[in-house]
This record gives C-alpha cells, structure tokens and sequence, in this order.
C-alpha cells in the first residue's frame, strides 16, 4: 500500500455553517447555483441536486435586493451552508447576513466606502459567518492593469493583499480568499504565492475553465498539481456544465490524491480485445445505478484475467472478466463466480451489501464508544 505523501499546508480553521474550513479540516467541495435566484423553487431543486451529489457548501448569487429576499426563502428551505455572493451593494450584505448567509462572498475594496465596509464586517461578527475574497484574474484593479499591463501572479497577489488588509485594520480573521484565473499556469502562481503570506484558507479553483471536457482537465491539472503541493482547503470546478457535474468532479479529484472519499472508486481497465465483456457498457451502467452510493468503497471491474487478480485484491469488490463466468474477489480474496451476462446487476446487489454491512459496522462502532 503506497501512503499518501501529500502534507497539507497549516492554515487557520473557519466556518462556513456547519462546514469548517482549513486547519484539519477535510478539503470540502462546492459548487454555484446557476439559475435565477429569484426563482426559488428552481434554485432550491438545484442545490438539492448538489447536496445529494455530495456538496459541502452551495454559494447563490446575489444581485439584488429581491435576490435577497429569495435568498432569504431558499435559506429556509435547504440544510447545506450557503455562501451569498455580493458584489459593490454593501444593502445587500447586510440583508443577506439577516436572511441566514453561512458566508458572504465580498471584495472589501469594493464594497464602498470604509463605513460600508466596517458595517459589512460588523454584520458578519454578529452573526458569525464568514467571509470569502475573491481575487479574478479577468477582474483586477484598473492600476493593477496598467501596472503589470496583465494578469500575473504577482498582480493576482497584490490584489488579495488590498482586500486582506482591510479586513485584518478591522480585526477580522474569519476568512479565506481565492485568487482564480482561466489560466493553468497563472492559477497555480497566484496561490502559490499566496500561500506564502496568509495562513488563512485557500478557495481553490480554474475559473471560468470552460466546457465539460476541456474545463475538467484545465482544473485537474491546476487544482490536482496545488493539492498535492499541500496547497488549498476547498475548492470548485467551475464549468459550462450542470453544478451537479462539477460536485462530482471535484471528489474524483480528491479521491484520485486519496485526500478524500465520497462514494465508489472505480477501477476499470480501458478495454482491449482481450475482454470477456463489454468493459465500457457495464461500467456506464453501474456508474448510472450506484451514483447515489456515498460509502467511500473501492469496486475493480477488469475485462479479463491478465489485469484482473491483481487489481481486484486491492478492492473491497474485485470482478475478473472470463466466460461465462466471472471471478468475483471480495476484501482481496476469491469469493465466488458470477454470470458474465449478469455483471450489473450482481455488482449493484453485491456493493450494496457491502455499503449495508459497513454502515452496521460503523453504527455498532458508534454505539460502543458512547458507552
């Protein structure tokens, strides 16, 4: 068994609701809702959507002051933490934090004036929610551009610096700070940078990174590359795709630096002309079928008997490819042979048992220690 080697950078430990932040924290996964906020019961379906795909924390934009109002409903009507995203309106801030905001995402040099700010903050203290500064590489300060002439890291920086500085004269600490860009390289140099001169949590992410494929591997080379330097404390993939989407891409993510599970690990070979069965078919199928599955579990389907035995003592449930039966290995031992013709559905009925048999033993785990 190989051990992680990945070593988390010490960062101050915030919350955002019931969601901490940094520190010993696990890395939690969020995503933005991307309808009209003012249509409650849609954006309500939306981060449903979310939650059930594993979101930590869910963040609505907030343009107006009727956005806040609806803000206000959809808080009421969902548990996952919610951050309110502000921007210049320092009315709608304050709104929100009354509504019930777990975070406000805010640029404090640029919410107004020094009194808007100080209000702002104060609202946050009083109701002990967080804040996130989020620094955009296609956003900076106008002197920012024409000092640096473009987005850089170290102009990436500077900015943050700016709006960190304001809110450390107020005396206020709980925050985390993102430093985006659609760039691979220059999102990987800002935060880099960054982590050199706070301690507070990173929001990790590839901004507007675009569509599905494309905007997947932009983030999992720049989000993956910082995560194994220690670097970030949560994280979204922002894509041109469903919310829901980029949930499940950012576990995969961090299932792949085994820095945290949620849900099947699926080892599957690629598929060649060896195969006994039709390796690709059966793992759509069973990704389709046990998406709701949120027990960390790792389940091996290999075509064929070459890759096939070692793969499969290395998972909780090891299928290897023959006919017309296949071998099934269960926690790294031979189990028993199963109908080649019948492999989704005997995976499903057999992972199923297995997430059965682990939850028993973590409530009689639960039940001993309390006792």
């Amino acid at each position: 068994m190989i051990v992680n080697p990945i070593k988390r950078r010490p960062t101050r430990k915030i919350r955002v609701g019931s969601v901490y932040v940094g520190g010993d924290a696990p890395i939690s996964v969020q995503s933005m809702t991307n309808t009209e906020t003012c249509d409650v019961d849609a954006t309500v379906a939306q981060i449903q959507r979310c939650a059930d795909a594993g979101a930590d924390i869910m963040r609505v934009s907030v343009p107006s002051m009727e956005a806040a109002e609806a803000f206000g409903a959809i808080r009421k009507r969902v548990s996952v933490p919610l951050v309110a995203d502000i921007h210049f309106d320092h009315r709608i801030a304050l709104a929100v934090a009354d509504y019930g905001a777990d975070c406000l995402r805010i640029n404090p040099g640029n919410i107004g004036s020094d009194q808007k700010v100080r209000e702002v903050v104060a609202a946050a203290k009083h109701h002990g929610i967080s804040i996130r500064i989020g620094v955009n590489g296609g956003s900076l300060e106008k002197d920012l551009q024409i000092k640096y002439g473009e987005p850089t890291g170290q102009a990436l920086l500077e900015s943050a610096m700016r709006h960190i500085d304001i809110l450390d004269r107020l005396n206020f600490h709980e925050f985390k700070v993102s430093v985006k860009a659609s760039n691979v390289f220059l999102t990987m140099d800002a935060y880099r940078l960054l982590s050199q001169q706070i301690d507070n949590p990173l929001h990790l992410g590839v901004t507007e990174a675009g569509i599905y494929r494309t905007g997947t591997v932009k983030s999992a080379i720049a989000l993956g590359g910082l995560l194994m330097e220690g670097i970030g404390d949560t994280m979204r993939i922002s894509l041109a795709a469903e919310p829901e989407d980029e949930i499940k891409i950012g576990f995969d993510i961090l299932k792949s630096l085994s820095l945290r599970s949620n849900g099947i690990n699926f080892i599957a070979c690629p598929s060649c002309s060896r195969q006994e069965f039709n390796v690709i078919q059966v793992m759509q199928a069973l990704e389709e079928r046990l998406e709701d599955i949120r027990t960390p579990m790792d389940v091996s389907v290999i075509g064929c008997k070459v890759n096939g035995p070692g793969e499969a003592k290395e998972a909780d449930i090891g299928i290897v490819g023959a006919a017309p039966r296949s071998l099934v290995y269960r926690n790294g031992e031979k189990s028993h042979l199963i109908d080649t013709n019948q492999l989704v559905d005997e995976i499903e009925t057999m992972v199923r048992q297995r997430v059965q048999e682990l939850e028993e033993a973590k409530s009689k785990e639960i039940i001993r220690s309390s006792s």
